[in-house]
């Protein structure tokens, strides 16, 4: 099956317990639909580039998924309605990365991104 990660984006007013009841949720529907959710990662309460429906702030998740296409259109569909939920993003990739995601990683083990000057 084809290999996917999503990118979903809570209201901030949310609890970090229902925004990981959230990912709970969709991970069920992907497993009724025949799909798995590999790893899945909360990555907390950050702050927006924009507002998006009056909300400054969003509570970020990242999920992989094992899934087909009709699986993740499921998905996707139900994402859309739920009113808690504001944007998703969702990306076929050919293999997972192993270990955390970027956001996950210490600022200390990303590297440099450029030299800072004195």
């Amino acid at each position: 099956m084809p290999l996917y990660e999503h990118v979903m984006i809570a209201r901030q007013d949310l609890s970090n317990a229902q925004a990981e009841g959230l990912v709970e949720h969709f991970s069920t529907v992907l497993a009724d639909n025949g799909g798995k959710l590999v790893e899945s990662e909360y990555w907390g309460v950050k702050t927006m580039a924009y507002k998006i429906n009056k909300n400054r702030k969003g509570h970020y998740a990242f999920l992989k998924t094992d899934a087909s296409s009709e699986a993740v259109q499921e998905m996707e569909r139900l994402m859309r309605l739920h009113d808690d939920v504001m944007r998703v993003l969702t990306i076929k990739v050919d293999a997972h990365e192993e270990g955390p995601s970027v956001q996950m990683q210490k600022r200390d083990e990303r590297g440099d991104r450029r030299e800072r000057r004195n």
